[in-house]
């Protein structure tokens, strides 16, 4: 999982069977799953939890009612037999979307790695439990209340990019032209606070550099990599929170910009 190497590489450097090695990785990573994922990868449920989020997204990011950002990726695998075009997505490889919800701290706060490739971010939300806990308010989101230094009820929100419709607990940049200064300054807000989810998918990959790869197993195995893999970051970030990002929690640490200076 750490190297990213192929299962014959292996072989060599352990001198076991490709094969054993198979059996290995997926009974190991299915032990991970089952011992940490319910643990490490918990969506809040009630109102105080979600405030915690909010709280440190605007400690730490200077983005206010944020609840998390979510964003889609692209896990490149073989193409599975049989399976036509049904894993072939829009930018030309076979793959598995990965959709995660991540906090200022870029653990993940939900993950889902249960879609073929085919189908856009949009359409993974939108037929996801998450949604549909969402609109029914089964998920506790936290009631309108202003944002700092102001008198106007404003709701808590998740952040994500265009790909996705406004909603009240939906919020993405404003995309018409000719914007005005207040409207420049919160895209360049939001926009900032959109990186968290790339740093925490780059953290992943980089940490466990099979997600770099194309990755050879079967689509099943390849989620239960997938969902181990987000365990154990979300494990070591919370145990060991400055061990890979140095420069960027510098970067988040930095409240040095001024907007009304932004062009």
């Amino acid at each position: 999982m750490a190297t990213g190497e192929s299962y014959n590489s292996l072989m060599y450097g352990f001198r076991v069977s490709h094969n054993t090695i198979f059996l290995t990785v997926r009974e190991v990573c299915q032990a991970i799953v089952d011992e940490f994922a319910d643990e490490m990868i918990t969506t809040p449920t009630t109102q105080e939890e979600w405030l915690d989020v909010a709280q440190k997204c605007s400690s730490l990011w200077n983005f206010h009612h944020s609840l998390g950002v979510l964003d889609g990726k692209h896990i490149a695998i073989k193409c599975p037999k049989d399976s036509g075009s049904l894993y072939h997505n829009y930018t030309g490889f076979f793959s598995i979307v990965m959709l995660a919800l991540v906090d200022a701290d870029y653990k993940f706060l939900w993950v889902d790695v249960e879609v073929n490739g085919s189908a856009s971010d949009a359409q993974v939300f939108n037929s996801l439990e998450l949604k549909d806990a969402i609109d029914s308010s089964d998920i506790n989101f936290p009631e309108t209340e202003p944002l700092p230094h102001d008198d106007q009820d404003m709701p808590y929100f998740i952040v994500r990019d265009d790909v996705f419709a406004l909603q009240t607990w939906m919020m993405k940049t404003f995309s018409k032209r000719k914007l005005s200064q207040e409207e420049r300054i919160f895209n360049y807000r939001l926009s900032r606070a959109r990186r968290i989810v790339e740093n925490a998918f780059g953290i992943l990959v980089n940490r466990f550099q099979c997600l770099l790869t194309t990755m050879r197993q079967e689509p099943l195995t390849v989620q239960i990599i997938i969902l181990a893999c987000c365990s154990v970051h979300s494990l070591m970030r919370l145990r060991y929170s400055t061990a890979q990002n140095f420069l960027m929690d510098l970067e988040k640490a930095d409240h040095s910009i001024i907007p009304c200076e932004y062009t």
